[in-house]
């Protein structure tokens, strides 16, 4: 029986849809939740308890504000942490925006990325240490971003084999599917690159190749004036100047081309405020939390749209733990180190690609060099990820700066300094507390 061990379960959404998925997988499991924040905890373990008890599945609940606690005796673990959650998130996002720097989501680069680095790193290294010692065959999935930074530090500091999980891609490939009114369970996808940034450089369809018909359709996309957020033109454009598909469409993508895009001017509009609403995406963050706070409480019964199976990030975990315990060969994107897969990439940069579930675990497939348009624009993201590393390991603030001045997002060395200053005293408050 599989002992699941969710570390950042206040994060109440994801707890939601890995019962959800445990429950349709319809197997015995023991799920063991672990958050510091006792509120939240409560709100996770409460919910748990009601969607177990509603659907009599054959799954038992445990709960602890002390992960050493639970993981003795794990099978599973994933982290779904968020040091600070959502108010200093907000911060990591509005600091830079008072300096002239708009994005739209700021967790996975730019200064947002950066400030997220320094107090994700330490804690995530910490959790790691632990389940090197008390669960050390224990499969290890983080989805907490920054990925690459965080599965680097990792690595490097505990030797624990983190897999870096996103639904990205397969988010990607749905909406693919969509626009070109077909299936997304035929389709098949070749990709390489970094979190958030992840090139698709073959797909198909029953084995007849898309490419054709996405050139017409991004023609179509680019050619409407005026444009829309949910176009995704820059995306579009992307694919028709390298010819490949950039996974996760503009609200990410976009962030790792500060050089067209960091006052976020963004085809009449502007990142994060009217295209890709940042305070929108907090404010919801904030709503579904207050719903579920407020279910995971009452005596009422749950409503029956809390155990459908929706997209998001905890989709595909329990289905790779399946496929990797049957050794079903069943390709999966996955962040691991590249040691070759992607031949013009750096051997230690962790890097997001397909790769089958064997008995002998994740097997990365082997991908085509990504050429300089795709590969040698993400050349200073790694530089990025080696400086930040460094700077969220030793605590040092030069090392932060060189990081933000790497990121590409400042436009003088004075605002590296200032921005820099402003964004470290935000970002070490958490790790002192």
């Amino acid at each position: 029986m599989e002992c699941y061990v969710l570390i950042g379960a206040g994060s109440a959404v994801f707890t939601r849809g890995l019962l959800a998925d445990l429950i349709a997988h319809g197997d015995a499991a023991e799920v063991r939740l672990v958050d510091p924040n006792p509120s939240a905890l409560q709100t996770a373990h409460g919910l748990a308890q009601k969607m177990i008890a509603q659907t009599g599945a054959p799954l038992t609940v445990k709960a602890s504000t002390d992960r050493r606690e639970l993981l003795r005796g794990a099978t599973v673990v994933i982290c779904t942490v968020g040091v600070g959650g959502r108010r200093a998130w907000e911060q990591d996002v509005f600091i830079p925006r008072a300096h002239g720097i708009y994005v739209p989501v700021g967790d996975t680069v730019g200064p947002g990325g950066s400030s997220r680095s320094i107090r994700m790193i330490p804690a995530m290294i910490a959790i790691a240490r632990d389940v090197v010692d008390l669960a050390p065959d224990v499969l290890f999935f983080n989805y907490s971003n920054p990925m690459a930074p965080i599965c680097q530090a990792i690595r490097q500091e505990t030797g624990a084999n983190v897999i870096g999980l996103c639904h990205g891609v397969l988010h990607v490939m749905h909406y693919l599917a969509e626009q070109l009114h077909i299936s997304a369970g035929d389709m098949h996808v070749s990709h390489a690159g970094y979190n958030h940034l992840t090139w698709l450089t073959a797909i198909s369809h029953k084995d007849v190749d898309l490419f054709p018909a996405m050139r017409q359709l991004g023609a179509k996309i680019i050619a409407q004036t005026p444009t829309h957020p949910d176009h995704n033109r820059f995306s579009w454009e992307l694919f028709d100047q390298v010819g490949a598909f950039p996974a996760v469409l503009d609200r990410h993508v976009t962030e790792f081309y500060p050089q067209f895009f960091r006052t976020g001017a963004y085809y009449g509009m502007t990142l994060g405020v009217d295209a890709f609403s940042f305070e929108g995406t907090i404010a919801g963050g904030d709503h579904e939390y207050s719903d579920m706070q407020r279910d995971a409480l009452s005596s009422e019964l749950l409503p029956n749209h809390m155990f459908v199976r929706e997209s998001g990030e905890h989709e595909q975990v329990v289905e790779i733990v399946s496929a990797l315990r049957r050794g079903s060969g069943v390709e999966y994107a996955v962040n691991i180190p590249n040691q070759g897969t992607v031949p013009d990439l750096p051997a230690h940069a962790i890097v997001e690609v397909p790769a089958r579930m064997e008995y002998n675990g994740v097997v990365p497939v082997q991908q085509p060099v990504l050429g300089p348009a795709c590969g040698g624009m993400l050349a200073s993201r790694y530089a990025w990820v080696d400086a930040i590393v460094y700077a969220a390991i030793h605590r040092d603030r030069d090392a932060f700066r060189h990081a933000l001045i790497i990121d590409g997002y400042v436009d003088s060395l004075p605002q590296a300094q200032t921005l820099g200053d402003a964004l470290w005293q935000h970002t070490t408050r958490y790790i002192d507390a």
